[in-house]
């Protein structure tokens, strides 16, 4: 059973922002935060983005083990007619997830590949709204990776922009409607809220964590509640620029045997018109 300690999360951590400092902007900063860190954090902006996101999630039961997920993220915006514009979000989940009885070992896989549609309408940088759907696939390559249910829901998000900070969420409801009749139907809610304080020189504070709800459970174990936060940096490498944030959250709420706390890293690149 793999053990790994928290001096590998560090390293990654290290590897991953330490080198943001050397590889930041080379543009003279104005004193404020600049446009592209603007743009870059929303994620409504009018740009295709693509984000790499391994998640470490600590102290899963029975022996207290680290889940791992590693998403992949492409953002791509579609242009219509009238200056709306069509969001498409996919989720491409790789999990390594620990046995849930003493003994066995992880199981590597697909997890489930969420999309996301937006439609938004007109709008001003300074506030971006968009509603529409997401849908989720039992693509799972082993069944302890994924629920086994094609789901689908409505979902919402929004934007709002000011010189430091940017304000906003998404959120969603899942609702299964096929798939394997011997596994648990779902009906399950997730509520993000974003919050990004810009400092000097392209770095920004950001809170964004993952409020969820499973309708279905017992009454205690329904939430999932992360408390925390993280830092970021702007950069720019081999004439290629993005973000690169780490954030790390304690479970305040959460079911049985799920994770106590998460340190997830995300490097974004984007690819303005």
């Amino acid at each position: 059973m793999r053990k790994p300690s928290v001096r590998l999360v560090l390293l990654i951590i290290g590897l991953v922002v330490s080198p943001v400092r050397g590889l930041a902007l080379a543009q003279e900063q104005s004193p404020g935060p600049s446009e592209f860190v603007k743009r870059a954090r929303n994620p409504l902006d009018d740009q295709v983005s693509l984000q790499i996101q391994p998640n470490f999630n600590f102290g899963l039961a029975p022996n207290r083990d680290t889940q791992y997920v590693f998403n992949i993220q492409p953002v791509f915006p579609v242009n219509l007619s009238g200056d709306w514009i069509l969001y498409s979000r996919t989720i491409l989940p790789l999990v390594d997830q620990p046995g849930s009885a003493p003994g066995e070992g992880y199981t590597f896989g697909t997890g489930d590949i969420q999309e996301t549609v937006l439609l938004s309408p007109p709008s001003s940088p300074a506030f971006i709204w968009g509603l529409g759907t997401v849908f989720q696939a039992p693509s799972a390559s082993s069944t302890s990776l994924g629920s086994g249910k094609w789901e689908i829901g409505p979902a919402a998000a929004a934007i709002l922009t000011g010189k430091w900070w940017q304000l906003g969420g998404q959120v969603y409801n899942l609702w299964s409607f096929a798939g394997d009749a011997s596994r648990p139907a779902v009906n399950a809610m997730l509520v993000q809220p974003l919050l990004n304080v810009f400092l000097p020189q392209n770095w920004y504070l950001t809170f964004g964590p993952q409020v969820t709800a499973n309708w279905k459970a017992s009454s205690g174990n329904k939430w999932t509640v992360p408390v925390g936060g993280g830092i970021g940096r702007a950069f720019s490498v081999a004439g290629k620029s993005g973000t690169a944030q780490v954030e790390a959250y304690k479970y305040v709420e959460r079911p049985s045997g799920s994770a106590t706390w998460t340190v997830i890293l995300t490097v974004q690149f984007v690819f303005p018109e």
